[in-house]
């Protein structure tokens, strides 16, 4: 149980790591911070659904495209947050391509980067009890 808590506070934790840094760098990305939160667990939850489902479907079907299923999962997953949500706003079809790079990007490097983080700190805080 722990183990899920870590992990889904490490995946909404990249999320909005990616989110936010999109709305630095894009123009037309337009991310409120009333609709943070929603905007945030909407893209979280439609990632981790589609992800497997998506996954299974390509491996099964074009197992060449194996490499694309992070990127088709994440604008999938923009979109449905654009549309649930009023918290988001993307437009032009360029933003939309890049916000996907973007955001699939960073919140990649977050998943592998945010534990080893939160692992060094849990070394220190032992280290200095011990």
């Amino acid at each position: 149980m722990v183990r899920f808590l870590i992990r889904a506070v490490i995946f909404l934790g990249s999320a909005a790591l990616g989110l936010w840094v999109a709305s630095l760098v894009l123009e037309g990305f337009t991310l409120t911070w009333q609709g943070l939160l929603v905007t945030v667990l909407v893209f979280a939850a439609a990632q981790s659904i589609l992800l497997p489902f998506i996954m299974k479907l390509t491996a099964r079907n074009a197992p060449a495209f194996l490499g694309g299923v992070g990127l088709l999962s994440t604008f999938v997953a923009l979109l449905i947050a654009s549309v649930v949500g009023n918290g988001l706003v993307i437009s032009g079809w360029q933003t939309w391509i890049l916000a996907t790079l973007v955001v699939w990007l960073v919140t990649a490097v977050a998943t592998v980067t945010l534990p080893l983080l939160l692992l060094r700190r849990v070394v220190k805080q032992r280290g200095a009890r011990g």
